[in-house]
Protein backbone atom coordinates (compact mmCIF):
# COMPACT_ATOMS: atom_id res chain seq x y z
CA UNK A 1 0.00 0.00 0.00
CA UNK A 2 1.36 3.41 -1.01
CA UNK A 3 1.82 5.87 1.86
CA UNK A 4 -0.23 9.03 1.58
CA UNK A 5 -0.81 12.35 3.32
CA UNK A 6 1.78 13.81 5.68
CA UNK A 7 3.76 10.55 5.64
CA UNK A 8 4.83 11.10 2.04
CA UNK A 9 5.52 14.79 2.67
CA UNK A 10 7.62 13.84 5.68
CA UNK A 11 9.41 10.97 3.91
CA UNK A 12 10.31 13.08 0.92
CA UNK A 13 11.83 15.83 3.05
CA UNK A 14 13.61 13.42 5.39
CA UNK A 15 14.90 11.22 2.57
CA UNK A 16 16.47 14.21 0.89
CA UNK A 17 18.53 14.85 4.07
CA UNK A 18 18.56 18.58 3.38
CA UNK A 19 20.54 19.24 6.55
CA UNK A 20 23.60 18.09 4.59
CA UNK A 21 23.21 21.14 2.35
CA UNK A 22 22.57 23.74 5.06
CA UNK A 23 23.95 27.15 4.20
CA UNK A 24 24.76 26.27 0.58
CA UNK A 25 23.92 27.96 -2.68
CA UNK A 26 22.15 25.29 -4.75
CA UNK A 27 21.28 25.58 -8.42
CA UNK A 28 18.63 23.06 -9.53
CA UNK A 29 18.95 21.60 -13.03
CA UNK A 30 15.30 21.81 -14.04
CA UNK A 31 13.82 20.44 -17.27
CA UNK A 32 10.22 21.10 -16.21
CA UNK A 33 9.50 17.38 -15.72
CA UNK A 34 7.86 16.05 -12.59
CA UNK A 35 11.09 14.95 -10.88
CA UNK A 36 13.01 18.21 -11.30
CA UNK A 37 9.92 20.29 -10.46
CA UNK A 38 9.42 18.26 -7.26
CA UNK A 39 13.06 18.88 -6.33
CA UNK A 40 12.85 22.60 -7.08
CA UNK A 41 9.61 22.92 -5.10
CA UNK A 42 11.05 20.88 -2.20
CA UNK A 43 14.19 23.01 -1.95
CA UNK A 44 12.28 26.29 -2.20
CA UNK A 45 9.87 25.13 0.52
CA UNK A 46 12.76 24.34 2.88
CA UNK A 47 15.18 27.10 1.87
CA UNK A 48 14.55 29.24 4.94
CA UNK A 49 14.70 26.30 7.34
CA UNK A 50 18.13 25.19 6.13
CA UNK A 51 19.44 28.61 5.04
CA UNK A 52 19.68 27.39 1.44
CA UNK A 53 19.91 29.85 -1.45
CA UNK A 54 18.02 28.34 -4.39
CA UNK A 55 18.41 29.12 -8.08
CA UNK A 56 17.72 27.11 -11.22
CA UNK A 57 19.18 26.39 -14.62
CA UNK A 58 17.47 25.06 -17.72
CA UNK A 59 19.31 23.46 -20.64
CA UNK A 60 17.41 23.39 -23.93
CA UNK A 61 19.41 20.89 -25.99
CA UNK A 62 17.11 21.34 -28.99
CA UNK A 63 16.72 17.62 -29.65
CA UNK A 64 12.90 17.81 -29.43
CA UNK A 65 12.53 21.07 -31.35
CA UNK A 66 9.49 23.18 -30.45
CA UNK A 67 8.58 20.93 -27.52
CA UNK A 68 11.98 21.62 -25.92
CA UNK A 69 11.38 25.36 -26.31
CA UNK A 70 7.90 25.04 -24.78
CA UNK A 71 9.31 23.15 -21.78
CA UNK A 72 11.94 25.85 -21.26
CA UNK A 73 9.26 28.54 -21.40
CA UNK A 74 7.31 26.65 -18.73
CA UNK A 75 10.34 26.58 -16.42
CA UNK A 76 11.00 30.27 -17.01
CA UNK A 77 7.42 31.23 -16.18
CA UNK A 78 7.39 29.15 -12.98
CA UNK A 79 10.69 30.63 -11.82
CA UNK A 80 9.51 34.19 -12.52
CA UNK A 81 6.29 33.57 -10.61
CA UNK A 82 8.16 32.14 -7.62
CA UNK A 83 11.09 34.60 -7.67
CA UNK A 84 13.67 31.90 -8.38
CA UNK A 85 16.72 33.17 -10.34
CA UNK A 86 17.07 31.18 -13.58
CA UNK A 87 20.04 30.66 -15.92
CA UNK A 88 19.12 29.46 -19.41
CA UNK A 89 21.29 27.65 -21.94
CA UNK A 90 20.32 26.94 -25.55
CA UNK A 91 21.97 24.56 -28.02
CA UNK A 92 21.24 23.80 -31.66
CA UNK A 93 20.74 20.08 -31.25
CA UNK A 94 23.02 17.09 -30.89
CA UNK A 95 23.60 13.87 -32.79
CA UNK A 96 23.39 11.73 -29.66
CA UNK A 97 22.36 11.71 -26.01
CA UNK A 98 26.04 11.42 -25.13
CA UNK A 99 26.82 14.74 -26.79
CA UNK A 100 23.86 16.39 -25.06
CA UNK A 101 25.00 15.00 -21.69
CA UNK A 102 28.52 16.37 -22.16
CA UNK A 103 27.07 19.76 -23.10
CA UNK A 104 24.89 19.81 -19.96
CA UNK A 105 27.96 19.18 -17.80
CA UNK A 106 29.64 22.18 -19.40
CA UNK A 107 26.53 24.24 -18.60
CA UNK A 108 26.79 23.16 -14.97
CA UNK A 109 30.41 24.35 -14.88
CA UNK A 110 29.39 27.75 -16.24
CA UNK A 111 27.28 28.44 -13.14
CA UNK A 112 29.94 27.05 -10.78
CA UNK A 113 31.47 30.48 -9.98
CA UNK A 114 28.15 31.61 -8.49
CA UNK A 115 26.92 28.52 -6.58
CA UNK A 116 28.23 25.71 -4.39
CA UNK A 117 26.53 22.86 -6.23
CA UNK A 118 24.16 21.90 -9.01
CA UNK A 119 21.35 19.54 -7.98
CA UNK A 120 19.76 17.01 -10.31
CA UNK A 121 16.53 15.14 -9.61
CA UNK A 122 17.78 11.55 -9.96
CA UNK A 123 15.88 9.27 -7.58
CA UNK A 124 15.80 5.72 -6.20
CA UNK A 125 14.36 4.15 -9.35
CA UNK A 126 16.84 6.00 -11.58
CA UNK A 127 19.60 4.53 -9.45
CA UNK A 128 18.24 1.00 -9.88
CA UNK A 129 17.92 1.49 -13.66
CA UNK A 130 21.52 2.70 -13.84
CA UNK A 131 22.87 -0.27 -11.86
CA UNK A 132 20.90 -2.77 -13.98
CA UNK A 133 21.93 -1.03 -17.21
CA UNK A 134 25.61 -1.02 -16.24
CA UNK A 135 25.46 -4.61 -15.04
CA UNK A 136 24.00 -5.75 -18.35
CA UNK A 137 26.93 -4.12 -20.14
CA UNK A 138 29.49 -5.98 -18.04
CA UNK A 139 30.58 -3.04 -15.91
CA UNK A 140 33.27 -3.00 -13.24
CA UNK A 141 32.68 -2.26 -9.56
CA UNK A 142 32.51 1.48 -10.25
CA UNK A 143 29.44 0.91 -12.43
CA UNK A 144 27.69 -0.75 -9.50
CA UNK A 145 27.93 2.44 -7.43
CA UNK A 146 24.86 3.81 -9.20
CA UNK A 147 24.15 7.52 -9.09
CA UNK A 148 26.15 9.38 -6.46
CA UNK A 149 27.21 12.94 -5.72
CA UNK A 150 30.13 14.01 -7.91
CA UNK A 151 33.01 16.24 -6.89
CA UNK A 152 33.57 18.55 -9.89
CA UNK A 153 36.04 20.83 -8.13
CA UNK A 154 38.93 19.98 -10.46
CA UNK A 155 36.97 20.99 -13.54
CA UNK A 156 35.39 24.04 -11.89
CA UNK A 157 38.57 25.43 -10.33
CA UNK A 158 36.80 25.77 -6.97
CA UNK A 159 34.92 23.61 -4.48
CA UNK A 160 31.90 22.50 -6.47
CA UNK A 161 29.64 19.42 -6.44
CA UNK A 162 26.93 17.78 -8.50
CA UNK A 163 24.42 16.56 -5.91
CA UNK A 164 21.34 14.26 -5.98
CA UNK A 165 19.08 15.23 -3.04
CA UNK A 166 16.22 12.89 -4.10
CA UNK A 167 18.33 9.75 -4.56
CA UNK A 168 16.66 8.09 -1.52
CA UNK A 169 13.14 8.87 -2.79
CA UNK A 170 11.10 6.53 -4.96
CA UNK A 171 9.23 7.58 -8.08
CA UNK A 172 5.96 6.80 -6.29
CA UNK A 173 6.79 9.18 -3.44
CA UNK A 174 7.62 11.92 -5.92
CA UNK A 175 4.35 11.36 -7.83
CA UNK A 176 2.30 11.62 -4.65
CA UNK A 177 4.27 14.70 -3.52
CA UNK A 178 3.49 16.34 -6.87
CA UNK A 179 -0.22 15.53 -6.55
CA UNK A 180 -0.59 16.58 -2.91
CA UNK A 181 1.20 19.90 -3.37
CA UNK A 182 -0.20 20.80 -6.76
CA UNK A 183 3.25 21.14 -8.32
CA UNK A 184 2.89 21.79 -12.07
CA UNK A 185 5.11 19.98 -14.56
CA UNK A 186 5.46 19.03 -18.22
CA UNK A 187 5.94 15.56 -19.67
CA UNK A 188 8.75 14.61 -22.05
CA UNK A 189 7.06 12.23 -24.47
CA UNK A 190 10.35 10.38 -25.07
CA UNK A 191 10.10 9.08 -21.49
CA UNK A 192 7.07 7.01 -22.51
CA UNK A 193 8.73 5.36 -25.51
CA UNK A 194 10.57 2.05 -25.43
CA UNK A 195 12.89 3.19 -28.21
CA UNK A 196 15.62 3.85 -25.64
CA UNK A 197 17.34 1.10 -23.65
CA UNK A 198 16.86 2.86 -20.32
CA UNK A 199 13.14 3.25 -20.98
CA UNK A 200 12.83 -0.49 -21.67
CA UNK A 201 14.43 -1.17 -18.29
CA UNK A 202 12.17 1.44 -16.67
CA UNK A 203 8.90 0.21 -18.20
CA UNK A 204 9.52 -3.53 -18.40
CA UNK A 205 12.50 -4.91 -16.50
CA UNK A 206 12.27 -3.00 -13.23
CA UNK A 207 8.48 -3.47 -12.74
CA UNK A 208 8.87 -7.21 -13.40
CA UNK A 209 11.76 -7.35 -10.92
CA UNK A 210 9.73 -5.47 -8.29
CA UNK A 211 6.87 -7.91 -8.78
CA UNK A 212 9.20 -10.88 -8.37
CA UNK A 213 11.21 -9.33 -5.53
CA UNK A 214 9.24 -6.62 -3.69
CA UNK A 215 11.48 -3.74 -2.61
CA UNK A 216 14.10 -4.57 -5.26
CA UNK A 217 14.84 -0.91 -6.04
CA UNK A 218 15.57 -0.15 -2.40
CA UNK A 219 17.72 -3.28 -2.09
CA UNK A 220 19.66 -2.28 -5.23
CA UNK A 221 20.17 1.16 -3.71
CA UNK A 222 21.64 -0.37 -0.53
CA UNK A 223 23.88 -2.58 -2.66
CA UNK A 224 25.06 0.42 -4.71
CA UNK A 225 26.02 2.31 -1.53
CA UNK A 226 28.07 -0.70 -0.33
CA UNK A 227 29.74 -0.86 -3.74
CA UNK A 228 30.50 2.86 -3.47
CA UNK A 229 32.22 2.27 -0.12
CA UNK A 230 34.42 -0.44 -1.65
CA UNK A 231 35.12 1.77 -4.66
CA UNK A 232 36.22 4.56 -2.34
CA UNK A 233 38.89 2.26 -0.93
CA UNK A 234 40.39 1.70 -4.37
CA UNK A 235 40.13 5.40 -5.21
CA UNK A 236 42.18 6.30 -2.14
CA UNK A 237 44.79 3.72 -3.13
CA UNK A 238 44.97 5.24 -6.62
CA UNK A 239 45.13 8.89 -5.54
CA UNK A 240 48.96 9.05 -5.11
CA UNK A 241 49.39 7.92 -8.74
CA UNK A 242 47.75 11.04 -10.18
CA UNK A 243 49.60 14.35 -10.41
CA UNK A 244 48.47 17.63 -11.92
CA UNK A 245 50.75 18.84 -14.70
CA UNK A 246 50.99 21.36 -17.52
CA UNK A 247 48.20 20.68 -20.04
CA UNK A 248 46.71 17.86 -18.00
CA UNK A 249 47.68 15.09 -15.60
CA UNK A 250 50.20 12.28 -15.20
CA UNK A 251 49.47 8.76 -13.99
CA UNK A 252 52.42 6.83 -12.54
CA UNK A 253 53.07 3.27 -13.68
CA UNK A 254 51.07 0.66 -11.77
CA UNK A 255 50.90 -3.09 -12.43
CA UNK A 256 47.77 -3.52 -10.26
CA UNK A 257 44.97 -3.24 -12.79
CA UNK A 258 42.30 -2.40 -10.23
CA UNK A 259 44.29 0.50 -8.80
CA UNK A 260 45.48 1.72 -12.22
CA UNK A 261 41.90 1.72 -13.50
CA UNK A 262 40.79 4.02 -10.67
CA UNK A 263 43.67 6.41 -11.34
CA UNK A 264 42.75 6.63 -15.03
CA UNK A 265 39.06 6.96 -14.16
CA UNK A 266 39.93 9.85 -11.83
CA UNK A 267 41.66 11.69 -14.68
CA UNK A 268 39.36 10.84 -17.58
CA UNK A 269 35.94 10.98 -15.91
CA UNK A 270 36.29 13.12 -12.81
CA UNK A 271 38.76 15.70 -14.09
CA UNK A 272 38.22 15.79 -17.85
CA UNK A 273 34.50 14.85 -17.53
CA UNK A 274 34.61 12.27 -20.32
CA UNK A 275 31.63 10.04 -19.46
CA UNK A 276 31.89 7.61 -22.39
CA UNK A 277 35.05 5.95 -21.07
CA UNK A 278 34.95 2.15 -21.61
CA UNK A 279 36.94 -0.95 -20.65
CA UNK A 280 38.52 -0.88 -24.13
CA UNK A 281 40.02 2.52 -23.36
CA UNK A 282 41.26 1.23 -20.01
CA UNK A 283 42.89 -1.79 -21.68
CA UNK A 284 44.68 0.37 -24.23
CA UNK A 285 45.97 2.71 -21.54
CA UNK A 286 47.12 -0.17 -19.35
CA UNK A 287 49.06 -1.67 -22.29
CA UNK A 288 50.52 1.74 -23.15
CA UNK A 289 52.46 1.55 -19.87
CA UNK A 290 54.61 -1.20 -21.43
CA UNK A 291 55.16 0.61 -24.75
CA UNK A 292 58.22 2.57 -25.78
CA UNK A 293 58.56 6.12 -24.50
CA UNK A 294 56.88 8.53 -26.89
CA UNK A 295 54.09 6.16 -27.94
CA UNK A 296 50.60 7.62 -27.64
CA UNK A 297 46.92 6.70 -27.64
CA UNK A 298 44.13 9.14 -28.58
CA UNK A 299 40.57 8.72 -27.31
CA UNK A 300 37.54 10.83 -26.36
CA UNK A 301 39.28 14.07 -27.32
CA UNK A 302 42.27 13.21 -25.11
CA UNK A 303 45.75 11.88 -25.85
CA UNK A 304 47.84 9.73 -23.52
CA UNK A 305 51.63 9.75 -24.02
CA UNK A 306 54.00 7.15 -22.61
CA UNK A 307 56.84 8.73 -20.63
CA UNK A 308 59.43 7.23 -18.33
CA UNK A 309 57.50 5.57 -15.50
CA UNK A 310 54.20 7.30 -16.24
CA UNK A 311 51.49 8.31 -18.71
CA UNK A 312 50.75 11.95 -19.46
CA UNK A 313 47.12 12.58 -20.41
CA UNK A 314 46.21 15.90 -22.03
CA UNK A 315 43.18 17.40 -23.73
CA UNK A 316 43.33 17.89 -27.49
CA UNK A 317 42.62 21.55 -28.16
CA UNK A 318 42.61 21.04 -31.92
CA UNK A 319 44.23 24.44 -32.44
CA UNK A 320 47.76 25.64 -33.10
CA UNK A 321 48.48 29.06 -31.68
CA UNK A 322 49.35 31.62 -34.37
CA UNK A 323 52.52 33.61 -33.88
CA UNK A 324 52.29 37.14 -32.53
CA UNK A 325 54.78 40.04 -32.32
CA UNK A 326 56.90 39.90 -29.19
CA UNK A 327 56.14 43.59 -28.60
CA UNK A 328 52.46 42.70 -28.07
CA UNK A 329 53.38 40.90 -24.84
CA UNK A 330 55.53 43.59 -23.23
CA UNK A 331 54.30 45.00 -19.95
CA UNK A 332 51.30 42.80 -19.63
CA UNK A 333 49.84 39.39 -18.98
CA UNK A 334 48.45 37.65 -22.03
CA UNK A 335 47.59 34.15 -23.15
CA UNK A 336 49.36 32.22 -25.88
CA UNK A 337 48.28 28.71 -26.81
CA UNK A 338 46.19 28.54 -23.64
CA UNK A 339 49.10 29.43 -21.34
CA UNK A 340 49.45 32.59 -19.29
CA UNK A 341 52.55 34.48 -20.42
CA UNK A 342 53.65 37.51 -18.40
CA UNK A 343 56.53 39.77 -19.48
CA UNK A 344 57.47 42.78 -17.38
CA UNK A 345 60.33 45.14 -16.59
CA UNK A 346 59.34 44.74 -12.95
CA UNK A 347 60.54 41.72 -11.05
CA UNK A 348 57.88 38.97 -11.02
CA UNK A 349 57.22 36.89 -7.94
CA UNK A 350 57.30 33.20 -8.90
CA UNK A 351 54.32 31.11 -7.82
CA UNK A 352 53.73 27.37 -7.68
CA UNK A 353 54.02 25.79 -11.12
CA UNK A 354 55.44 28.98 -12.70
CA UNK A 355 59.04 29.57 -13.78
CA UNK A 356 60.33 33.15 -14.07
CA UNK A 357 63.27 33.80 -16.42
CA UNK A 358 65.41 36.95 -16.85
CA UNK A 359 66.58 38.25 -20.23
CA UNK A 360 68.15 41.37 -21.71
CA UNK A 361 65.43 43.10 -23.73
CA UNK A 362 67.97 45.01 -25.85
CA UNK A 363 69.39 41.71 -27.15
CA UNK A 364 66.05 40.45 -28.46
CA UNK A 365 65.65 41.44 -32.15
CA UNK A 366 62.94 43.94 -33.04
CA UNK A 367 61.30 41.44 -35.40
CA UNK A 368 61.01 38.76 -32.69
CA UNK A 369 57.74 36.91 -32.36
CA UNK A 370 56.12 34.59 -29.87
CA UNK A 371 55.32 31.24 -31.47
CA UNK A 372 55.66 27.48 -31.05
CA UNK A 373 58.28 25.05 -32.36
CA UNK A 374 59.11 24.83 -36.07
CA UNK A 375 61.43 22.61 -38.09
CA UNK A 376 64.98 23.97 -38.18
CA UNK A 377 64.81 25.84 -34.85
CA UNK A 378 68.15 26.21 -33.05
CA UNK A 379 68.99 27.31 -29.52
CA UNK A 380 72.26 28.46 -27.94
CA UNK A 381 72.25 26.98 -24.47
CA UNK A 382 72.94 29.19 -21.49
CA UNK A 383 76.69 28.90 -20.97
CA UNK A 384 77.44 28.04 -24.62
CA UNK A 385 76.87 25.39 -27.24
CA UNK A 386 74.26 25.57 -30.02
CA UNK A 387 71.83 22.69 -30.55
CA UNK A 388 68.70 21.99 -32.47
CA UNK A 389 65.69 22.85 -30.36
CA UNK A 390 64.58 19.22 -30.49
CA UNK A 391 67.91 18.03 -29.03
CA UNK A 392 67.73 20.74 -26.37
CA UNK A 393 64.27 19.52 -25.38
CA UNK A 394 65.63 15.99 -25.14
CA UNK A 395 68.47 17.12 -22.90
CA UNK A 396 66.01 18.96 -20.65
CA UNK A 397 63.70 15.92 -20.60
CA UNK A 398 60.77 17.98 -21.90
CA UNK A 399 57.90 15.54 -22.63
CA UNK A 400 57.06 15.01 -26.30
CA UNK A 401 53.44 15.87 -25.48
CA UNK A 402 54.43 19.44 -24.60
CA UNK A 403 57.11 20.35 -27.13
CA UNK A 404 54.79 21.76 -29.78
CA UNK A 405 52.87 23.78 -27.17
CA UNK A 406 55.66 25.71 -25.40
CA UNK A 407 55.70 29.46 -26.17
CA UNK A 408 59.00 30.55 -27.74
CA UNK A 409 60.49 34.00 -28.36
CA UNK A 410 62.16 33.71 -31.74
CA UNK A 411 63.53 35.54 -34.75
CA UNK A 412 63.64 33.34 -37.82
CA UNK A 413 64.87 29.95 -36.63
CA UNK A 414 66.89 31.43 -33.78
CA UNK A 415 65.22 30.79 -30.41
CA UNK A 416 66.00 33.41 -27.75
CA UNK A 417 63.71 32.27 -24.95
CA UNK A 418 62.06 28.92 -24.31
CA UNK A 419 59.36 30.22 -21.98
CA UNK A 420 59.03 28.27 -18.76
CA UNK A 421 62.34 26.46 -19.44
CA UNK A 422 65.48 28.53 -20.20
CA UNK A 423 66.87 31.62 -21.96
CA UNK A 424 69.44 31.53 -24.75
CA UNK A 425 73.00 32.53 -23.95
CA UNK A 426 72.49 35.30 -26.52
CA UNK A 427 70.09 37.21 -24.22
CA UNK A 428 71.85 36.74 -20.90
CA UNK A 429 71.54 39.81 -18.69
CA UNK A 430 74.50 42.14 -18.18
CA UNK A 431 75.10 45.16 -16.02
CA UNK A 432 73.58 48.22 -17.64
CA UNK A 433 71.15 46.25 -19.81
CA UNK A 434 67.37 46.44 -19.66
CA UNK A 435 66.26 43.33 -17.77
CA UNK A 436 62.84 41.87 -18.44
CA UNK A 437 61.15 39.09 -16.48
CA UNK A 438 59.25 36.34 -18.30
CA UNK A 439 56.78 34.23 -16.34
CA UNK A 440 55.24 31.07 -17.79
CA UNK A 441 54.14 27.61 -16.59
CA UNK A 442 57.11 25.43 -15.70
CA UNK A 443 57.33 22.88 -18.50
CA UNK A 444 60.13 20.99 -16.74
CA UNK A 445 57.73 19.57 -14.12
Amino acid sequence: MIATGRAVWYNLFMNTELDRYAGRKICVACSGGRDSMALLHCLCSNAKKWNITVSALNCDHGIRGEQSSADSAFVREWCEKNAVPLTFFKAQGFASEGEARAWRLQCYLKVAPFVDCVATAHHLDDNAETVLFNLSRGTSLSGMCGITDVDMSHAAGKKFFLIRPLINCSRREIDIYIAQNGVPYVDDETNFSDDYTRNKIRHNVLPALEQAVPGASEAIYRFSRLAAQDEEYFIKAAAPLVKSSVCGYTVSYCSEKSVFARAVYDVVVRRFLKKDYTSLHFGALYELQSAENGKKFSFLGLTAYKEQGRLRIIQNDGQVAAEAPFSDFLEGRAFFGGFALEISAKKLCPSEGVRVLRADEDKIPRDAVVRTMKAGDVFKKFGGGTKSLGDFFTDKKIPLALRDKIPLIASGNEIYVVCGVEISDKVRTEEGGRTIYIGCPDFCI
